[in-house]
């Protein structure tokens, strides 16, 4: 397997890559240089060889949603083209072309978001925000742009401290930002007029799974009646979960949260990666196709992955054989 494709799959898995909206655009790009380095004229072994690709990918993060579906919008295109008898070359073209696609797409959705997003932030506001989203900083950047003036509240976001950098993307931006440890969210709340978080996957029944902590915060937030807003491009809606499969927590090493020679005999470490927050603890969730509830998240996984919902057929997939 290609040496370049490798470490960007390492890089994913080892979160030198981070973000959900980052690991998806890097699996695409992944995908188009495998693509292009695949040394075969017969169809089908370029199908396995890129089957090959995909599956490891797949492999890095299994709770980013985002990943998996970045590489089913590839390969669901190259796929129909292989159904049709195409080309070893001309697959690799519909694969590069599909790559392309999708991280123009990524980064017109968080466009698109930050500036409907833009628009609940008000002069004078005090925003908390929980990890490193793209997404949310894109948002509080376009506020800043449009001249409104607030002030953010960042948490560290523990064990892996991604917080320090939002809050020093934010600082360089000129937007004004405190840095407090996560355990202090509920502490700062009652001063906080909104939370806005990104998201690493979004389910059927609009639950928002995303960094370790960020449920706690929305539940901090519905007591003290502080609207929590998600960010979130609808590439993250997990169209699984509308089968009834569970989103996989991530499970990271032990040493993210104790050097090992340092752990006491006899204790052991959990350290999940991510959280689901329930939809009630939810307010909004801007997409680049508008804001909506939690509830209409099935709305969206309808519209974008073809599940229809009848009385007779139950659930089922429908996709149409695209012009390629």
């Amino acid at each position: 397997m290609m040496k370049e494709v490798i470490e960007i799959a390492n890089n994913i898995k080892e979160m030198k890559i981070r973000g959900a909206a980052e690991i998806a655009r890097a699996a695409a790009h992944a995908l188009a240089i495998a693509s292009m380095n695949i040394k075969t004229s017969s169809p089908d072994e370029f199908i396995e060889e890129l089957k090959k690709v995909k599956n490891l990918l797949l492999s890095t993060r299994p709770t980013a949603v985002s990943l998996p579906n970045a590489l089913m919008y590839i390969m669901h295109r190259v796929e129909i083209a292989y159904k049709k008898g195409m080309s070893t070359e001309e697959l690799k073209e519909i694969a590069i072309k599909a790559a392309e696609d999708f991280k123009k797409n990524s980064m017109e959705a968080i466009k698109k978001i930050s500036e409907i997003g833009a628009k609940r932030i008000r002069n004078g506001d005090i925003i908390m925000t929980h990890c490193n989203s793209s997404v949310v900083i894109s948002i509080l950047k376009e506020a800043k742009r449009q001249g409104k003036e607030f002030e953010v509240i960042a948490t560290e976001t523990r064990p892996r401290f991604q917080g320090r950098l939002t809050a020093k993307a934010l600082a360089e931006a000129g937007i004004p930002v405190t840095l407090i440890i996560d355990s202090a969210a509920r502490y700062f709340m009652p001063k906080v007029d909104k939370v806005i978080v990104g998201a690493d996957a979004i389910t059927a029944n609009g639950a928002v799974v995303n960094k370790i902590g960020t449920s706690q915060i929305a539940l901090a937030a519905h007591e003290a009646r502080v609207r929590v807003f998600v960010g979130a491009e609808t590439y993250k809606f997990s169209p699984s979960t509308i089968l009834g499969e569970l989103v996989e927590i991530e499970e990271r090493p032990i040493e993210e949260v104790m050097p090992l020679e340092e752990l006491p005999k006899g204790v052991k470490v959990a350290n999940p990666a991510f959280d689901i927050t329930p939809p009630e603890y939810i307010d909004i969730i801007i997409t680049e196709k508008g804001i909506i509830p939690p509830q209409a998240a099935i709305l969206i996984l309808m519209e974008e992955f073809g599940w229809i919902i009848g009385e007779e057929i139950g659930i089922r997939k429908f996709v149409e054989e695209e012009e390629i």
